[in-house]
């Protein structure tokens, strides 16, 4: 456990966001290995078919995340305030709701996933094998968030090395999975979504037992889950649907753009997909700082130091800011052989629409770093209103250029939706934190 209100908040900061980094780095390794064993042994076919629906998998995915880790800030915020009891409560809480809230959700995927498939508009010669990859995917619905909740409540308290090393072996047994199901059985792109369901349920399984063994306050009773007051379950669900429906509105923005994208033609759906693969890459350091903030501002607000709070945000904007500059460098020098490296296609029309696509969005990235630090310690100080107006700005943004702009500019109003919507969602966020850090300079007074 790391205790986040002591100590240099930069170092502090770096430490602790490192493993977190190498964990998403993990998470990106598998998931571009994932996209390179399809495409290698199944086919462009295949791999477009993946790609069609990746947009409903990541809006899946995010929104469980967002809600392990919504529900995780609880979490910080009593540690850092040294109420253990309270924590253990709030741990429970997330077990409950999440679990009640996937499993509805895994329900609604399942009867309506041809509704998505058509929302998408999935050209008719994918529509098998991209429904069967998407049905597996929301079946294990409940396993990614069960997981996704234990490594959370970890890095609330400060631990992040045990998840990165759980991810170690997930990714592993993802890989071998993918390689075993997909060349050995040749079970296609279903067997793919198995593989990646199962290394979800075992990372679970393993996470958990080591929270038991390992951290005596994190050993839940039966009162632990019982005893849950109205105003813990409001704040869970304040904070845990806060950061889900924000995940959940960037990703229903893609979703919309990929239905634009899907009418295209096949080579712009492999283009983008393999584009989308760098961004993630790419925007892994966002990613990584904005789920540091999140629980750095959460225990240094249940602590009090709205000082700590001030010096973190700035001095993680430097750190985002400057790899903005690295990604720019990297898309104009290597950007045709990383998309060649994730997709493994030779294809001309494929490789330059990608390219273009990280060529023109990367200059911009400054402003998503902005979004992403300042959002995620807004979540972290209490704050789920504006986030989540700055998150249906840009769900609103794509939506509209999906229905103009692309039809217009083809691809090159792909390539220039994101910029445009970044500029947007980022004015809320600037004007609430300018206001927010005075009002709780004011709570909680000077630091003792």
């Amino acid at each position: 456990m790391k205790d986040l209100t002591k100590g240099k908040p930069s170092s502090l900061i770096l430490s602790f966001a490192f493993p977190i980094f190498l964990a998403n780095l993990l998470q990106l390794t598998y998931s571009l290995a994932d996209t390179r064993i399809v495409g290698s042994f199944l086919g462009e076919d295949a791999l477009a078919a993946v790609g069609s629906t990746s947009t409903v998998s990541n809006l899946i995915i995010g929104f469980l995340l967002g809600l392990a880790n919504g529900f995780a800030i609880i979490t910080a915020q009593r540690f850092g305030a040294k109420d253990i009891k309270g924590m253990k409560k709030s741990f429970a809480a997330s077990i409950l709701l999440g679990t009640g809230i996937s499993i509805v959700l895994t329900v609604l995927g399942m009867i309506f996933k041809n509704t998505l498939l058509g929302f998408l508009n999935v050209p008719h010669n994918l529509y098998g094998e991209a429904g069967a990859y998407i049905f597996i995917i929301i079946a294990g619905m409940t396993a990614t968030f069960l997981y996704d909740s234990c490594a959370a409540v970890l890095r609330s308290l400060g631990d992040t090395i045990t998840p990165l090393i759980i991810l170690l072996i997930s990714v592993a047994l993802n890989i071998t999975g993918d390689l075993f199901f997909v060349v050995v059985l040749k079970s296609g792109v279903r067997g793919a979504a198995i593989a990646t369901v199962l290394a979800q349920i075992i990372a679970f399984v393993i996470c958990f037992v080591y929270m038991f063994k390992k951290y005596e306050i994190l050993r839940l009773t039966k009162s632990d889950f019982t005893a849950l007051d109205g105003n813990l379950v409001r704040n869970m669900l304040g904070s845990g649907l806060s950061m889900g429906f924000m995940s959940s509105l960037v990703n229903i923005g893609s979703l919309t753009l990929q239905t634009a994208i899907n009418k295209l033609g096949q080579d712009i759906i492999v283009a983008h997909t393999a584009a989308r693969k760098i961004s993630e890459m790419f925007m892994i350091m966002f990613t990584v700082f904005g789920q540091t903030m999140a629980t750095y501002c959460g225990q240094n607000m249940g602590a009090g130091r709205i000082d700590r709070v001030k010096t973190g945000i700035k001095s993680a904007l430097i750190y985002t800011c400057s790899w903005c500059v690295l990604t720019v460098i990297a898309s104009y020098t290597i950007g045709d052989w990383l998309i060649y490296l994730v997709t493994g296609s030779n294809n001309e029309n494929v490789i330059r629409n990608a390219v273009n696509y990280l060529k023109f969005d990367t200059v911009f990235y400054f402003v998503t770093a902005f979004i992403c630090i300042l959002r995620n310690a807004m979540q972290g100080l209490g704050e789920h209103i504006i986030p989540l107006v700055s998150s249906s700005l840009e769900m609103v943004g794509k939506i509209i250029i999906a229905a103009t702009l692309v039809p217009w500019l083809g691809y090159a109003g792909v390539i220039v939706a994101e910029p445009i919507v970044w500029f947007i969602m980022v004015i809320p966020l600037i004007i609430q934190i300018l206001k927010m850090i005075p009002v709780l300079e004011k709570q909680y007074g000077s630091p003792v």
